[in-house]
């Protein structure tokens, strides 16, 4: 299934925390580490990560959960959905994609930390990593992804 058109509409469970993407993903990927594993009581947790000004929350107040440091983990404070992640830094949003209103669209492109993944779990990533990509590698796997591979 291809994307759909922009803008994206998404929330938490319960609805009272929304947010709209106008942007286009830069790169969409799982992450099979252990803080997302407890974070998500999944395998891995989904994400697409959309350039800043391309992501608002639209209704309610998200709040900040996770380990409280230096990486934004936001939630709903009400049903306490992971809504999404704003790393230090970096003018981006990771968005947990499975909380877009259409999202059966999504695949991941890559995959990282696959030294924490549960035995069982895989993805259809076209590119996996054991833990997080070099910074380097960053700008040709955005193009790649931004190609249509």
């Amino acid at each position: 299934m291809s994307q759909p058109s922009l803008p994206w509409a998404g929330g938490c469970r319960c609805g009272q925390v929304r947010f709209q993407i106008t942007a286009p993903p830069m790169l969409t990927m799982a992450c099979h580490c252990t803080g997302c594993q407890r974070m998500t009581a999944s395998a891995f947790s989904l994400s697409l990560a959309v350039p800043g000004p391309g992501f608002a929350v639209t209704e309610g107040q998200p709040a900040i959960g996770g380990l409280h440091g230096e990486v934004r983990h936001f939630f709903c404070p009400h049903c306490m959905s992971w809504m999404f992640t704003r790393p230090p830094s970096l003018d981006l949003v990771n968005v947990r994609a499975t909380l877009l209103d259409e999202a059966g669209w999504f695949t991941p492109f890559i995959e990282t930390y696959t030294s924490e993944a549960l035995p069982w779990a895989r993805t259809p990533a076209v590119h996996s990593f054991t833990h997080f990509p070099p910074l380097e590698a960053y700008q040709g796997l955005m193009a790649e992804f931004g190609a249509g591979a």
